[in-house]
């Protein structure tokens, strides 16, 4: 956006950008960032040097007396106000969260009573959970500050902020401004954050007050957008309230995936785009009743403060919030907007307020992305209107490849990805995205009055939201849709050198030849041939053990190409869904689950996405107790019968039998009830599959007891190809892995797990038996196929897009837990996970 700065006497006006509250704010987020990256002393220091930066540029305006420099003393009075707070009192905050007592509880894991007030919707927490621990949507994200804490009797001084993770049901209803009380075990937070520490919230809550009206009237708007949008399919009715209010409370995990690997989750994170359309609707709307620019300014700001309370006080929200008051208060002035100015405003406004922003990705990207539309996209549409190009089709090729180009570079070194579909997904998706805004938000208002009208302007938005759906999942699709890319600063450094090659091309015509070389030669060396065309499933497959991260996610073939066995679906239901669905598995008669730990049974609800399933089978476990009651409420919603397992059971398809060796037979009639970890395993299903490829052994996470068993049973436990048991763990028995002896060991393992999987040791033991080993973690999808009547291994590759779309889940609503964010501090060691 080109605005008009105010000039001198005698100068007249320069159509030019207006830099002059630019060094404000960059100083107060350097200043903060370099605080929580180095302590409270680096934000004192750099707010010091802001206000020598303002003392010397004051002393430069007075000597040049030129108009011109004139127009900067007002610049160097907000730097040095901005470099006064910087020093105090941003870098005292910042020395009371560092020195908070808290902290050191933290550190020791001690459980405290802890009175806090909620800051933010307690949020959903995509984990995938570990062991005996829950994970997906089962559990939920809290940021609160703390009012008052004891331990032991004992009061703990502390006004910090912490973040609380508990089951979802006792938060049910909770609003930001309210108080509650609640019993925490604590965790160290990440580092570099004001967050002094993390509470698992292991039982319920006790409300200290109700929350304020107005969260009280925000929360029953977006209830009830969420019940009228019941009207829709499931997908669309979990994507529309987050397209409108950031609600993605019930978007399917499936769906929330693909709109990360195709660029386009910015939509399900409401911030300066759903301000810009909702304020524009408003003016217009305004304007065409004929008030006035500043009534019309005016209803636009009040539209914009509800929608602010409706959303909730997000990071990228206040950003925009601000931003769009800015300009509607420039517009009430009667002056210009200026939106170069009003995003300094923003930028430094919001970081004084809260600090934490200044490591925040989504503030990052979402400054960023801003600035580049501020200062590139109108040179870049004005330079292809000078081609010929439309104005309309100008603006709408520019901003989505600014917004891309500007943002590559970030998430690049902060995710370890950059999506190649991103710039067509979003100009295709583009037409719907006002218009489904504009309804929605006029569905919210009227859902709690009027629910026969919102649901009728719900299914007028209901097309816009299956376009979104059907471009996303399109996009999501395409091979190499996103690619792996080096993290950190070099990474980012990386990307934004392309980027600008890019740029380079673009503008210089003798640049793009060696660009377009250089391109095409890394696209010929990095990018590898599976990218471009992957070559899977492999012909004639029998197994397939899929990378689903630290837990097991089997397929068995059955000999008709849409239908397989599942045994294990893994924590994450998008691990398991990606791969099935790259096994074009439609049609799946039994899921065998072999315990009920969550790395086993996490990803249950996938199976269920666009497929028909026969039935879902158990062993004598009923532990965890939340696992079970899950399992049994999936197979009931499905109307799927739950099947027990026990030795002695056999299932035959076309080219697939199954024996089950273990557990052992229904002696008791009654189902094994334990909570020791290590129980838990050696209650596991032990299956062997008669494949085209040869014998498997399914062994799930048998510990040393249960090998022991299987040894002195009467079952052959020979077997072409073996499932290590555990995930590698070194408690696998020795002479096990003799008695099996097989040709192929296919672990199932998740890349840098804490739990030192696979064991080293136990790696040794199947090498010394011949046995050609084969890991998740390493070789990505691990097919075992039958290549001319003999078992032989087929690797996919490692599944980086897996690792790294969950960071950049966390990344828009990150838990601030440097560990598993599920079990106490000693949980990483235990033998049961």
């Amino acid at each position: 956006m080109v605005i008009r700065a105010s000039a001198g006497v005698g100068e007249g006006t320069a159509r030019t950008h207006d830099w002059r509250l630019v060094p404000a704010a960059m100083t107060v987020w350097t200043g903060a960032l370099l605080g929580l990256l180095w302590g409270w002393w680096a934000c004192l220091v750099a707010g010091l040097l802001g206000c020598g930066a303002a003392v010397a540029l004051a002393r430069t305006v007075s000597r040049d007396g030129r108009p011109g420099t004139r127009r900067w003393r007002p610049a160097a009075v907000v730097l040095l106000f901005c470099g006064l707070l910087l020093a105090w009192p941003t870098a005292d905050r910042l020395a009371e969260a560092e020195r908070d007592p808290l902290r050191a509880l933290a550190r020791s894991g001690a459980e405290t009573t802890l009175s806090v007030v909620v800051t933010e919707r307690p949020r959903a927490l995509r984990s995938a959970g570990y062991a005996g621990s829950p994970g997906g949507a089962r559990s939920v994200l809290v940021a609160a500050d703390v009012v008052s804490a004891s331990t032991n009797g004992e009061t703990v001084r502390s006004r910090g902020r912490v973040v609380l993770i508990g089951p979802s049901p006792p938060w049910t209803g909770v609003v930001p401004g309210q108080r509650v009380e609640v019993r925490a075990e604590l965790a160290p937070p990440r580092p570099h954050e004001l967050t002094v520490a993390v509470g698992f919230v292991r039982e319920g809550i006790e409300r200290e007050n109700p929350a304020p009206w107005w969260q009280q009237q925000a929360d029953s708007l977006r209830t009830a957008l969420r019940a009228v949008c019941g009207v829709l399919a499931e997908e669309e009715a979990g994507l529309l309230p987050g397209l409108v209010v950031g609600d993605t409370g019930g978007l399917p995990e499936r769906v929330e995936q693909e709109f990360l690997d195709a660029g386009m989750s910015h939509l399900t994170a409401v911030s300066g785009s759903n301000v810009a359309i909702l304020c524009g609707a408003v003016l217009l709307l305004a304007r065409g009743v004929r008030c006035g620019p500043r009534l019309a300014a005016l209803l636009a700001g009040a539209a914009l403060l509800g929608f602010v309370v409706l959303v909730g006080y997000e990071p990228s929200v206040l950003r925009a919030g601000v931003m769009g008051a800015v300009g509607l208060g420039a517009l009430v002035l009667g002056r210009r907007g200026s939106a170069l100015p009003a995003l300094a405003v923003a930028v430094g406004a919001l970081v004084l307020y809260d600090p934490a922003m200044a490591v925040s990705m989504g503030f990052t990207l979402s400054v960023v992305a801003t600035a580049g539309l501020v200062l590139v996209a109108p040179v870049w549409s004005r330079a292809l209107g000078r081609r010929g190009v439309p104005v309309g089709a100008s603006q709408a090729l520019a901003v989505p490849i600014v917004a891309f180009l500007a943002t590559a570079p970030v998430i690049a070194g902060m995710v370890g990805e950059v999506s190649l579909v991103s710039i067509v997904a979003n100009l295709v998706a583009a037409p719907v995205v006002a218009p489904v805004t504009v309804v929605g938000v006029s569905a919210a208002a009227l859902a709690p009055m009027w629910p026969g009208a919102a649901e009728l302007l719900v299914l007028v938005a209901s097309p816009g939201v299956s376009w979104l759906i059907v471009v996303a999942r399109q996009a999501a699709a395409v091979p190499g849709a996103v690619l792996p890319w080096p993290s950190g600063w070099w990474g980012g450094l990386l990307a934004a050198l392309v980027v600008a090659a890019l740029g380079l091309a673009v503008w210089h015509r003798r640049a793009r030849l060696v660009v377009a070389l250089l391109l095409a030669g890394s696209l010929l060396v990095l990018v590898p041939v599976r990218v471009v065309a992957p070559a899977w499933p492999p012909e004639r497959w029998a197994l397939v053990a899929c990378d689903v991260g630290q837990g097991d996610g089997l397929v068995l073939a059955t000999g008709e190409p849409d239908r397989a066995v599942v045994v294990d679906t893994g924590p994450d239901p998008a691990l398991l869904g990606r791969c099935l669905d790259r096994l074009d598995i439609t049609r799946v008669p039994l899921v065998v689950l072999t315990h009920l730990h969550a790395d086993h049974v996490g990803g249950l609800a996938a199976v269920f996405e666009g497929r028909t399933v026969g039935g879902v089978a158990v062993g004598s476990g009923r532990t965890p107790r939340w696992a079970w009651r899950e399992v049994a409420d999936t197979a009931a919603e499905h109307g799927v019968p739950l099947v027990r397992l026990a030795e002695g059971d056999r299932f035959g398809w076309d080219e697939l039998r199954v024996d089950v060796l273990a557990p052992p037979g229904r002696t008791s009639g009654a189902a094994v009830d334990n909570t020791d970890g290590t129980e838990v395993n050696n209650t596991s299903v032990v299956l062997r599959a008669t494949t085209a490829a040869g014998r498997v052994l399914l062994t799930g996470d048998v510990e040393l007891a249960a090998q022991a068993r299987l040894l002195t049973g009467e079952a052959d436990l020979r077997a072409d190809v073996l499932k290590v048991p555990h995930h590698g763990s070194r408690y696998t028995l020795a002479a096990f892995l003799a008695a099996v002896s097989p040709r192929i060991a296919v672990t199932s393992v998740g890349a840098d797990n804490t739990y030192g999987h696979p064991s080293p040791a136990t790696l040794r033991v199947l090498r010394g038996l011949g046995a050609l080993t084969a890991r998740t973690d390493t070789g990505g999808d691990t097919a075992v196929v039958n290549q001319d009547g003999e078992p032989a291994v087929v690797r996919r590759g490692p599944s980086r897009r897996g690792r790294v779309s969950r960071r950049a889940r966390t990344a828009r609503h990150p838990p601030t837990v440097a560990r598993s964010p599920w079990g106490p501090p000693g949980h990483r060691a235990r033998r049961g996970s």
